[in-house]
């Protein structure tokens, strides 16, 4: 006698529930500084020492955090959804943009990679520069299985062009300034160009700095926070398509000499 009754047809298992994500509890959440929320884009401030993607099983990272603050404010039910455009390196502190849908996800991402979105850091560098205004260039190769990079004397398969644009806003004795504006958007490119050329950024004993961002001499062999701050960004809005400049406060805890050479 043979069963009458239809096979189940193969696929998902009604019982199973798709992995709920877990994010940081509220009052971890209200430390975010939240820059920027219009329409689809928000961004933040991020604080040195959190990574920008990849943590870690049980470590949150910084797009955790941001879904933490709109799951909790719009009340969301379930996983939220956060496009992330860019990275910025964990002891950089500035300006880090998400998008809050997909379409939006995708015409910000396409206009990182078109290079339309202009990025203006402030770096404050060890010593002096000897030319107050320039453009470097250079080939820089990722060290594999290292957090870091070299450059090299020529362009190949590994080294790829490196372009930034620089202006010196004003000196101390021993500290420069510089407002810093990448073409390219290589691994550790500021820091490793102006490295090279005898000036790194303070605190970012990865590349040579002496002293850390409080003034103090380094004696740790991890950098927590370096001199360099995404301090704005702008780009098209992707669904109005004007033109948004978002832009980060300066961190506090900068050295008080150099907070009178920062344009307001």
């Amino acid at each position: 006698m043979t069963n009458s009754r239809p096979a189940r047809k193969a696929g998902k298992n009604r019982s199973q529930t798709p992995d709920v994500q877990q994010y940081p509890d509220e009052t971890e959440v209200e430390s975010l500084e939240v820059i920027c929320e219009d329409g689809p884009v928000i961004a933040v401030n991020k604080p040195a020492g959190m990574l920008s993607q990849g943590a870690p099983r049980g470590v949150f990272c910084l797009p955790d955090y941001v879904k933490g603050y709109l799951k909790k404010k719009y009340d969301k039910p379930g996983n939220v959804y956060l496009g992330v455009l860019h990275r910025l390196d964990r002891p950089v502190t500035g300006v880090s943009i998400f998008s809050r849908n997909s379409k939006c996800a995708a015409r910000l991402s396409q206009q990182f990679r078109d290079r339309q979105v202009q990025k203006t850091y402030l770096a404050i560098l060890e010593g002096k520069l000897r030319m107050k205004e320039g453009e470097l260039t250079d080939f820089i190769r990722k060290v594999p299985d290292q957090a870091r990079a070299v450059i090299e004397q020529a362009e190949s398969s590994q080294a790829k062009q490196a372009i930034l644009k620089y202006r010196v806003l004003g000196e101390t004795n021993q500290l420069s300034v510089v407002e810093v504006k990448p073409i390219t958007g290589r691994m550790h490119q500021i820091r490793l160009q102006f490295a090279s050329r005898g000036n790194p950024i303070l605190g970012d004993q990865l590349y040579g700095a002496k002293r850390t961002i409080d003034l103090k001499p380094l004696r740790d062999d991890y950098t927590e926070r370096i001199g360099l701050h995404a301090w704005k960004l702008k780009l098209l809005h992707p669904i109005r398509y004007d033109e948004l400049e978002i832009t980060a406060p300066i961190p506090a805890d900068w050295p008080r000499s150099v907070l009178p050479l920062i344009p307001q």
